[in-house]
């Protein structure tokens, strides 16, 4: 123990707590290391003056302020009912941005639904009309139809003509 100082078992333990083995260690290496004996001599008061703060506010019958438990449940009420107002804003804080992306998602698909698509058959539809000179609504819904359309007619108007050009 000469080697190692007894500051930090002094500065964690409380000198109260001590074993008597542990004092007597304390002891020989404070009688001959002189900051070592000092900060055990701090120690060594600083618990006489809480014992002797202790007893005095024991003996006198220590009651606190006025109204202190009044004042005391107040400050909770009032900080609670913050908290409680607030609890929907910090829902909002720590799920806002969340929920912002979802909703710009929703309405991204609900355009790319209901908008694009639109356009596009229309495009599709009109150029396979020019492209054969019928349609496939034609081909395939038209039953009065004099003469009958072969496979090929069917699959060129669906799928697009010209696949030997590919």
């Amino acid at each position: 123990m000469r080697d190692e100082h007894i500051i930090s078992l002094i500065e964690n333990t409380s000198l109260a707590s001590l074993s008597e083995n542990d004092l007597s260690v304390i002891r020989a290496h404070a009688k001959e290391c002189a900051s070592c004996f000092r900060a055990f001599e701090a120690a060594q008061v600083s618990l006489l003056l809480l014992k002797e703060q202790a007893a005095v506010q024991a003996a006198s019958g220590f009651e606190p302020p006025p109204f202190f438990h009044t004042r005391v449940m107040a400050a909770l009420r009032e900080r609670q009912a913050v908290n409680d107002s607030w609890a929907f804003g910090r829902l909002w804080r720590a799920a806002g941005a969340l929920a912002s992306s979802m909703v710009a998602t929703v309405a991204t698909l609900a355009f790319l639904t209901f908008v694009i698509p639109d356009t596009q058959v229309a495009t599709i539809s009109q150029a396979s009309t020019n492209a054969n000179g019928y349609s496939a609504e034609e081909v395939i819904l038209d039953q009065a139809q004099s003469e009958e359309v072969s496979e090929g007619q069917l699959l060129t108007t669906i799928y697009g003509g010209d696949e030997e050009a590919r």
